[in-house]
């Protein structure tokens, strides 16, 4: 008996160990991961974590409808779920996204207001903007022990709200005035901003950046402190700035605006976002790092981290990242949730059917047209799309950055037209009917363009255009520089095809 029982009681140790050691190989599994998170122009990121589940929002600015949800399960693969603003209320600024008592909230701020919109399911619906009476921006969520809420925002100041969160219950309290930037540093502005608030153990963790969301290279960075009340006094952590550009030789540039969560399996990450070196008209780009704690409870990035180099995350993910698809063939009846109008939403000016999507014309040339946006994602790409013009309308193709500054590769009826920072001219004329293929061919911001009568031989233009100057240091905005499907005039343009590639 007492052999067998040691025998049994063996194998059980065995057993144990061997779960014991298959448990801690799953905890404590890793994946390497470079950035960006996502490629392209989503700046100002809000991530939710929501059980299992990951959602993220951005800011939206002028491009409409706004605020689009992403989703991911493994914080790697990201996929757009719905747009949560679709009335027009201005350029929408960085939002915050919540959960409370099984509602979700967006706050952002629009034209110097601020709005809080609710939905009962991520996906929608989502309820028409809701104007809550307070000037300053960037609005930060927070919820204390005893289920109060707050809107923090970048003044460092707070206000309380009623318990549906859509009211404020208070006048404005100043809590927090930022870390102080040494005066030699390189910076566009103090400018504290997107402050975003969390609660681990004893403490209340505020985070904010500092130093102008553009500017120099080395301006925007992330500052943290910390008080055992979501209302202050604050603490600044003595590992400020937990990020920041070194130089403008970084590939990196005006790294900010983050905010700290665990993902599923307790690991803690910051997402942020900066501006690419040589790139900068791709927009901020949405980024990712691990963070470490301390043993007196604050947080950094750990010292062996780049964020310009490959890394290795804590965590289960095994899954292969998977570029989010762009091209488009305008299937079914509804248009795809990524593409969006310049300067407003018209539900009634398109129709998605026949595997085409029809726009109507409007305004006399590219500025006022409202093109239909898509965001590249890739330093070097083609985009090409298959147009029908009807009536006195003109179709094009082009990259857009804002009203005053675009240029493409347009079609009447019969001439290919070409448009270079307004200038805009036949330039190869009496050669199609009503109907053409366009392309445009980006490599490192040389763009050259063509047009093909049958989709498969191609004619070069002679004319081609040079975008590293177009963004948001040279003209302002905080935008970037889009693809764009151009309906300009009186009359419709068909659209088929859309066909986006990375160029390697």
């Amino acid at each position: 008996m007492k052999l067998l029982f040691f025998v049994g009681a063996l194998v059980s140790l065995l057993i144990f160990q061997t779960t014991n050691a298959q448990n801690q190989s799953t905890t404590n599994k890793s994946y390497p991961f470079t950035n960006p998170l996502l490629a392209g122009d989503y700046p100002d990121p809000s991530i939710l974590c929501d059980g299992d589940d990951y959602y993220m929002v951005h800011s939206s600015f002028e491009y409409y409808p706004g605020l689009l949800i992403w989703h991911s399960i493994d914080l790697m693969n990201w996929t757009p779920v719905a747009n949560a603003l679709h009335t027009y209320i201005g350029s929408v600024w960085a939002p915050d996204i919540a959960k409370y008592d099984d509602k979700y909230y967006i706050y952002f701020p629009a034209d110097n207001k601020n709005y809080v919109i609710t939905a009962e399911n991520i996906e929608g619906p989502w309820t028409e903007p809701v104007l809550i009476d307070i000037s300053m921006i960037d609005p930060g969520h927070v919820v204390d022990e005893n289920g109060n809420r707050y809107l923090y925002f970048s003044s460092g100041s707070y206000v309380p709200l009623t318990d549906d969160g859509l009211t404020v219950a208070g006048d404005p309290v100043h809590s927090y005035d930022g870390w102080e930037i040494p005066r030699e540093w390189s910076i566009e502005c103090f400018c504290m901003e997107g402050p975003k608030l969390f609660k681990r153990g004893e403490y209340y963790y505020l985070t904010v950046a500092e130093g102008g969301t553009a500017g120099p290279a080395t301006g925007h960075m992330v500052i943290s402190a910390r008080s055992k009340s979501p209302l202050g006094p604050w603490e600044n952590s003595p590992f400020n700035p937990i990020l920041r550009a070194q130089s403008n030789k970084d590939q990196w540039w005006s790294v900010g605006h983050g905010t700290i969560f665990d993902d599923v399996d307790g690991n803690t990450f910051m997402l942020f976002h900066g501006y690419e070196n040589g790139y900068y008209n791709m927009g901020r780009q949405t980024m990712l790092a691990p963070v470490e704690w301390t043993e007196d409870d604050w947080y950094k990035i750990p010292g062996d981290i780049k964020i310009d180099e490959s890394m290795t995350l804590p965590g289960k993910a095994n899954t292969k990242r998977i570029p989010f698809e762009l091209s488009d063939k305008f299937e079914g009846n509804e248009l795809k949730p990524h593409w969006k109008f310049f300067g407003g939403f018209d539900n009634d000016r398109f129709e998605v059917r026949n595997n085409s999507i029809i726009i109507e014309g409007k305004g006399n040339s590219i500025s006022d047209c409202s093109p239909m946006l898509c965001i590249p994602q890739d330093h070097s790409y083609s985009a090409q799309v298959e147009i029908e013009t009807e009536g006195d309308a003109i179709g094009g193709l082009v990259l857009f950055y804002n009203r005053q500054a675009s240029s493409g590769i347009l079609a009447d009826d019969n001439d290919i037209l070409a448009n270079l920072r307004g200038w805009q001219f036949a330039t190869e004329s009496q050669v199609i009917d009503r109907h053409v293929f366009l392309r445009l061919k980006s490599v490192e911001n040389t763009v050259d363009m063509f047009y093909s009568l049958d989709g498969k031989d191609w004619i070069k233009i002679e004319n081609s255009f040079e975008t590293s100057a177009l963004h948001h240091n040279v003209l302002s905005g905080f935008l970037s520089l889009r693809i764009g499907l151009c309906s300009i005039g009186n009359g419709k343009v068909i659209f088929k095809n859309f066909k986006y590639e990375p160029l390697k």
